[in-house]
């Protein structure tokens, strides 16, 4: 970062979220302690490895945003007008992310002294900040939820994964404990799915669990949860079922999948494919342990019987 030539333009701040509301004397008593400053692309504004004691307001280009490691992917964009580095500036603590140009850019940089100066005459001016701070403590907060709902959630099909299978089986069951109600499993397994690999292609067989997941999941009450268990294996808790109800859903989803002769997908149309279902309830202090494994053992059976059956 390199010292640049800057005219200041007292119009030009006012129309920055910073300045906001701001008198224009607040303002210049700012600009003799700003100094600009050019940014080559890739070059590092901000890293947790160096403390910060500036607040930069981007004039122009772009800034992206990392968190952790400069090779993930950024969690944010900062465009002309915007802020960086507010937060280690006010705590005066190493930045808590990378932030890198992504083209040539020009910030102005102001040291945390000359703003604290102002803040005793500028309450808008401090009201601006904790604005921006705000904006940047809840955009954390939903990477935050982002990263938690995506390490629930099985990439390929969609449906949620053993993980989260093992959060809401304590969920579920302890309601079912407290208000006497059924909760039913549902085990599913695509049936002669090697030879369908074999026969078709791995992708053409990706792409038949994705339309199964869907298929599931549009028939489904929001209070269910389907699981992908493993490989072509599918799990589904159905809270405040009965075994009647669920042996009911149970063969109107097997049905529904044997109906689906074929299917489109992004590589041409490709056959349809059956499951076989075992169901088990909950019992008294049952675990998730041995849930799974009676919904297993009446899975076994329907594939003993035939396949695309259900059994239990």
């Amino acid at each position: 970062m390199k010292s640049a030539p800057w005219q200041a333009d007292l119009q030009q701040l006012r129309q920055l979220r910073l300045f906001n509301n701001v008198a224009a004397s607040s303002i210049d008593q700012l600009l003799k302690d700003f100094l600009a400053c050019d940014l080559e692309t890739s070059e590092v504004l901000l890293s947790p490895a160096n403390r910060n004691q500036y607040l930069y307001l981007l004039l122009k280009g772009q800034l992206k945003v990392y968190l952790g490691s400069l090779d993930s992917q950024p969690v944010s964009t900062l465009k002309v007008g915007d802020c960086a580095g507010e937060i280690s500036f006010i705590d005066n603590e190493h930045p808590s992310a990378f932030v890198v140009a992504t083209e040539p850019c020009c910030v102005l940089r102001l040291h945390r002294e000359s703003l604290f100066n102002l803040f005793r005459q500028s309450p808008e001016l401090m009201q601006n900040l904790l604005e921006l701070l705000c904006d940047r403590v809840r955009q954390g907060n939903r990477i935050i939820l982002d990263s938690e709902q995506n390490a629930n959630i099985d990439a390929l099909t969609g449906a949620y994964n053993r993980r989260w299978l093992e959060h809401i089986f304590e969920r579920e069951s302890t309601r079912s404990a407290f208000n006497g109600k059924p909760l039913c499993m549902l085990m599913l397994d695509v049936d002669h799915f090697k030879a369908y690999n074999d026969q078709h292609g791995h992708l053409a067989g990706d792409y038949a669990l994705c339309m199964l997941s869907n298929t599931l999941h549009n028939q489904l009450r929001p209070k269910d949860s389907l699981t992908r268990f493993g490989g072509e294996e599918f799990v589904i808790l159905l809270p405040e079922i009965s075994a009647d109800e669920a042996r009911s859903i149970g063969e109107r989803l097997r049905t529904a999948m044997s109906q689906i002769s074929s299917f489109h997908s992004p590589i041409g149309v490709q056959p349809g494919v059956t499951v076989s279902i075992g169901l088990a309830q909950m019992q008294p202090k049952d675990s998730l342990h041995g849930l799974i494994a009676r919904a297993d053992s009446a899975l076994y059976q329907a594939k003993q019987q035939g396949r695309d059956c259900l059994c239990g």
